[in-house]
């Protein structure tokens, strides 16, 4: 019987067995590189459009700062303007206050009350006179308060005069008097105003 030599064919086929798996594990090792590669890629794609989506939002979050800067400035102007347009009315109004008074006056003074004083000091108005009776002064209080110039009267005392004949009574009232409030300056003028005194306190 003869023997045939197996050798040479099975260390071909070890052989052959270890070329392909090689050639599969090239192939997977090459597969899994083109599938990081593409991770990475879209990865980078997508970080990419997301700073220049950054990009746009920053540029329109400085954009929309900046017209709330604006907005504020003009609002402030627009307040600005109003205060010196009150400021300017209160003035123009103050213009007459003297003779708007005397005239308040000679409207609301009923028959039986004679005055012998007047003194402004600011938004207050002193009145001081005689009456004939109290239900005069009681008049002349209730005409005060109707009054469109005149509030909050107030009777400080009222004294009869014995030495007087006809039986008239001293008297002294206070009341204010509507649009003679101290005028408040500009924001401008009040910063001027603040900047000379300290630099007055620095000198």
């Amino acid at each position: 019987m003869s023997f045939v030599n197996l050798l040479p064919w099975r260390e071909a086929a070890r052989k052959q067995r270890q070329l392909k798996y090689l050639q599969q594990l090239g192939q997977v090792a090459l597969l899994t590189f083109g599938v990081m590669f593409l991770l990475m890629w879209l990865v980078q794609a997508m970080t990419a459009g997301q700073q220049v989506r950054n990009g746009l939002l920053e540029a329109e979050i400085q954009q929309l700062d900046k017209k709330l800067y604006e907005i504020r400035l003009l609002n402030q102007k627009k307040k600005d303007l109003e205060q010196r347009l009150a400021l300017i009315e209160q003035l123009q109004q103050r213009r007459n206050l003297g003779t708007q008074i005397f005239d308040q006056i000679a409207q609301t003074v009923p028959d039986g009350v004679f005055l012998t004083g007047m003194d402004k000091k600011a938004n207050q108005l002193l009145l001081t006179g005689r009456s004939e009776s109290n239900n005069r002064l009681s008049t002349l209080l209730r005409q005060v308060e109707q009054s469109s110039l005149f509030r909050q009267p107030l009777l400080e005392f009222i004294q009869a005069d014995v030495e007087d004949q006809r039986g008239l009574s001293d008297f002294k009232m206070h009341m204010l008097i509507l649009g003679a409030e101290p005028v408040a300056p500009p924001p401008e003028t009040q910063g001027k105003g603040k900047k000379a005194k300290k630099a007055g306190a620095k000198s």
